[in-house]
This record gives structure tokens, C-alpha cells and sequence, in this order.
């Protein structure tokens, strides 16, 4: 179930960011802005095939400074591919605010090098989003090339949990875009238009704690999986430290009192100094 295994993904366990067999996803990743070139290398693969597929590749402000951002958007540009570029502008790349991330006036504006249309939304309206998207989609599938979206928003919250947004922003930037969440206008739309069930949230939290509930019945997984998937043959010292963690499972936690023993030395690389100065 979807949402068992997003509980998974952040809880750290691998199978959690494996997409579903009948999912057209790939795996979320850490680093800021290697996807886009291979979304526009699937894209391509796509229309070589002539598959009727059309890839969105997703991204934050900050990765419209790396150069893979750049490199994409040239190559969707020049090959024509059908690909549809979404930047979250939630206005700050961890402490780095948009002013300092770029001196153009939008990001959107950015696809007009490239010789792609460009567009800017409200992030924060869910309606928007949708019309803007829908139209960039429909564009890509007629044969009609990449298009670049904006989506002006907000991080509210932390970047990550080491995050504390405290030290560069004010309380007073963030109660302002606190008004503009875009659940609670969407909320107030749908209240609006009778469309929304009155007790759709008691049913969501049941959902959710049941979900929880399977989560934390899981078994804990085998740490020695780590080493099954990153080489077809393990090199010597992965090997020897797959069996030291394999014995150190197997002895069990050290008894209260009782100290920690120290690992042996590693075999040195080539050139390495046992030595410090």
C-alpha cells in the first residue's frame, strides 16, 4: 500500500522507494538535479520508441543554479523532447534565499534561452498547477517540445530535521505565507461547492494509524542487505566488513558495563599514511 511504503521510504528502509510494477515513477533521490538529465534521456527513448509517454521531472529552486539543470533543459530543447520541467520555487535552497540564487526576475523566464515556452503559476493554488500542467502535457504529447513550469510557493516548514529556519528568515515572512497554504484554500473551495465529505478527516487519520500500525509490526530488516546490491561481486574490504557486521549481529549487543570492542584496522589504500604528522 502507498502509504505503508512512504512510512517505509522515511523511515529509511530501501523497498520503501521501490515504485510499484504498474508505477511510472523512478525512486526519489537525494542529489539536487542529476534527474533532469535523465528525465530528458527517457523522454527521448520515448519518442524514439514512439511510446505515447510524456516524463515530468521535478525540482527546487536552489537546482536551477547546477549546471545539469542547464545541460537538460538545452538538450529538451534542441531534441524537442516531450518532457515537462516542474520547479518548486518554495523561495529558499536550504538557508539560500531566491535572491541570492538568481538575478532573474523569474525562473520561468529562464526557458526562453532554450527556445521553450516558460510559464509561472501559483504554487499554492492546486487548480493552477493542474491547468498549467495539463496544457504542458497536452503540448508535449501533440509533438509540440518541453515546457518549463514555476510553481511560486513556500517552504513552511524545516529543509531537513538539522534544519532551524529561525536563523534566516522571520517569523513575520512565514505567518504571511502561512495565509496562502494552498490545503486550506482548497478546502475553502471545496466547502464552497459542497464537494467535500464532512467526515473525510476522521477516515483519513483511521487510514493513517492503521497504516502505522502495520508499519511498526514489521520486522526489522537485515542490516547485511546493505552489501547484496552494489556490486555483483564485493570487493575485498566490503567483503571484510560484511563479515565483521555479520558477527557482530550474530554476538548481539554488548552487555551493560561491558566495552565496545574496536574494529581492526582496515587494509590501506595504496599511498595511504598509517601515520599522522
Amino acid at each position: 500500500m502507498a502509504d505503508r511504503k512512504l512510512l517505509f521510504f522515511f523511515a529509511g528502509h530501501v523497498e520503501g522507494g521501490r515504485p510499484a510494477d504498474d508505477q511510472h515513477d523512478l525512486p526519489i533521490t537525494i542529489p539536487v538535479a542529476t534527474q533532469l538529465p535523465h528525465a530528458v534521456g527517457l523522454a527521448y527513448a520515448a519518442q524514439y520508441r514512439g511510446d505515447d509517454v510524456v516524463v515530468m521531472a521535478y525540482f527546487g529552486d536552489g537546482a536551477t543554479s547546477e549546471g545539469d539543470f542547464h545541460e537538460a533543459m538545452n538538450f529538451a530543447g534542441v531534441w524537442h523532447v516531450p518532457v515537462v520541467f516542474v520547479c518548486q520555487n518554495n523561495q529558499w535552497a536550504i538557508s539560500v534565499p531566491l535572491k541570492k540564487q538568481t538575478h532573474s526576475r523569474t525562473i520561468a523566464q529562464k526557458a526562453l534561452a532554450y527556445g521553450l515556452p516558460g510559464i509561472q503559476v501559483d504554487g499554492n493554488d492546486v487548480l493552477a498547477v493542474y491547468a498549467a500542467a495539463r496544457e504542458a502535457v497536452d503540448r508535449a504529447r501533440a509533438g509540440d517540445g518541453p515546457t518549463l513550469i514555476e510553481c511560486v510557493t513556500y517552504r513552511l516548514g524545516v529543509h531537513t530535521t538539522a534544519d532551524d529556519p529561525s536563523k534566516y528568515r522571520s517569523e513575520e515572512e512565514v505567518t504571511m505565507w502561512e495565509k496562502k497554504d494552498p490545503l486550506t484554500r482548497f478546502r475553502a473551495y471545496l466547502e464552497k461547492r459542497n464537494l467535500l465529505e464532512s467526515d473525510i478527516e476522521s477516515r483519513v487519520d483511521e487510514e493513517i494509524a492503521a497504516a502505522v500500525q502495520r508499519f511498526e509490526a514489521t520486522p526489522t530488516p537485515d542490516p547485511l542487505t546493505m552489501f547484496d546490491h552494489a556490486y555483483a561481486e564485493l570487493p575485498p574490504d566490503l567483503e571484510a566488513q560484511r563479515a565483521e557486521m555479520a558477527e557482530r549481529e550474530a554476538a548481539g549487543p554488548p552487555r551493560v558495563g561491558e566495552p565496545t570492542p574496536l574494529p581492526p584496522r582496515a587494509t590501506p589504500m595504496r599511498g595511504q599514511r598509517l601515520t599522522r604528522r
